[in-house]
This record gives C-alpha cells, sequence and structure tokens, in this order.
C-alpha cells in the first residue's frame, strides 16, 4: 500500500473508532465501549465527574452504572483533526451531546472536544487517551477541563 493511501485508510479508521463511541454510548453499550481503548487507557472526562479511569475494563464498569443515569442522549462529532506519526496518533474532535434526565431535569446540553491519542493494535486503532475538555454546558453542575481558550487582549 502506498504511503498516501495508508494515510488515507488510518485517518478513516481512526474517524470510525470516535463514531462508534458515539453510537455505543448513547445505545449504553458499556463493553463496546471499551473496546475501543486500550487495556491500559487513561480517560478524564472531568475533575467534576471524578478525575481519570485508568484501564478499559475500569472504564467499562464506570461507564455500565454512568450512563444508564440518563434516559437518552445523543453524541454528535465534528471537526476531526488527526495528526498520524507511524503507529501513533492525536486527534481532537469537536463534540455536542445532547442528555435527557429520566426524571423533570431539564435537558442537558456539552460543547466540548475529545483531546484523544491512539495507537494502532493488533485488533486495529484504539484510543490510549482521552481528555474531555469543554467549551460551554447547560444543566450540568460539575467542574470541567476548559479548552484553553485564549484571553482577548487589547
Amino acid at each position: 500500500m502506498s504511503d498516501e493511501l495508508r494515510v488515507l485508510v488510518d485517518r478513516q479508521a481512526i474517524v470510525d473508532v470516535i463514531h462508534a463511541y458515539c453510537r455505543n454510548v448513547d445505545c449504553v453499550d458499556a463493553p463496546a465501549v471499551a473496546r475501543l481503548f486500550t487495556t491500559d487507557c487513561v480517560v478524564d472526562y472531568g475533575p467534576g465527574l471524578g478525575g481519570p479511569t485508568h484501564g478499559s475494563a475500569a472504564l467499562e464498569a464506570r461507564l455500565a452504572t454512568g450512563l444508564p443515569r440518563f434516559a437518552a442522549t445523543s453524541h454528535h462529532v465534528s471537526n476531526i483533526e488527526i495528526e498520524l506519526d507511524g503507529d501513533r496518533a492525536r486527534s481532537v474532535t469537536y463534540l455536542y451531546a445532547w442528555h435527557r434526565f429520566p426524571d423533570d431535569t431539564p435537558d442537558a446540553h456539552l460543547f466540548a472536544q475529545y483531546h484523544d491519542r491512539f495507537v494502532r493494535t493488533d485488533d486495529g486503532w484504539r484510543i490510549a487517551e482521552r481528555v474531555l475538555k469543554v467549551a460551554g454546558q447547560e444543566a450540568f453542575d460539575v467542574a470541567w477541563h476548559p479548552i484553553g481558550r485564549r484571553s482577548a487582549t487589547t
């Protein structure tokens, strides 16, 4: 396979993992989500949600208890930037996520970015590290990692 074709195939495979993450989160399929990560992954959804989770087994357990607390979710991604470096890659993916609670709590909205580190494994590309950084939110009352927006200058 030519180098140019390899880059295209790798980029699409990484995008497919990102899309599969969203689909499986929305379907409350914690085992399928965990399979998208390396066994030694580190996932940090923010300080207000308990800090980093280490390992895909711990991530699966966390999601198995956390995801069902919503009546429904819908995760939408765009603006996927990928930097390939052989069998490793980094990406930033923009995220909009809608969350419906099972009671009368108003729906929650998240405007954020996934900052990921990927590695190629025998099973394909997997997420080795994920940090969620938030630009804005509605109806969540937790602390998030900020996206790192610069201050306006005069």
